[in-house]
């Protein structure tokens, strides 16, 4: 672990800090810490940050509400910036966006993001403006039992696949589940966040039945 002392804040005393959220890993924002800000947020465990514009510590969350949990800091290589990751309680920005990062520069028209919440964000923008043509629109249109046999039907897809020992396979069946079973989320209101805190907490759970184990 490395200590706070160890690390190089500039001349006004701050150090960046770039907030990722846990869950997504999706960049949230950029803010500055001094040395004050930085005890406070791991005293705390939530991010405290301090306004350039303002001079002053300010505690996320205070007074919007949107609190930012700490799951961990981690210093750059030069020890000149830092890599907060946090479970969050709303949007990010003063905006209200979800990050502040949303003003597109520049997109290459030959390479694409790709990242499971884009992808629930997209079947959300399909499920509401059903584009015709689109197989996504189909599902929606014919409702949740439509959905629910097409998530049986490549569930036993990936059974037959893997019981062939055939790799090539399975990872195109478990592409078509992930996607059927994302539309069965969409569907149904339940958010990838709300999948990954689901399986973070068994994370939790497996590893404190394993230190049990060991200890035995």
């Amino acid at each position: 672990m490395i200590n706070i002392d160890e690390l190089k804040f500039d001349d006004k005393g701050l150090i960046p800090a770039i907030v990722v959220d846990a869950f997504s890993k999706k960049v949230l924002t950029l803010a500055y810490m001094n040395k004050q800000s930085l005890e406070i947020s791991i005293e705390k465990g939530l991010t405290c940050f301090f306004s350039r514009s303002r001079n002053e510590l300010w505690l996320k969350g205070e007074t919007s509400g949107n609190y930012q949990h700490i799951v961990s800091i981690t210093a750059d290589c030069d020890k000149d910036a830092l890599l907060v990751s946090v479970q969050k309680d709303g949007p990010a920005c003063h905006t209200g966006t979800d990050s502040c990062f949303t003003g597109k520069i520049y997109q290459s028209e030959t390479l694409s993001e790709f990242s499971l919440p884009s992808l629930y964000e997209l079947l959300k923008e399909r499920k509401q403006n059903k584009p015709e043509g689109s197989y996504t629109t189909y599902l929606f249109e014919k409702g949740i039992d439509k959905i629910l046999k097409k998530v049986g039907e490549e569930s036993t897809e990936v059974i037959i696949a893997a019981k062939a020992d055939d790799k090539a396979e399975t990872v195109y069946e478990l592409a078509d589940l992930a996607y059927h079973a994302m539309v069965l989320m969409v569907e149904m209101g339940i958010s990838v966040e709300d999948v990954q805190k689901e399986l973070a907490s068994r994370h939790i759970i497996d590893h404190k039945v394993k230190q049990e184990k060991m200890t035995k």
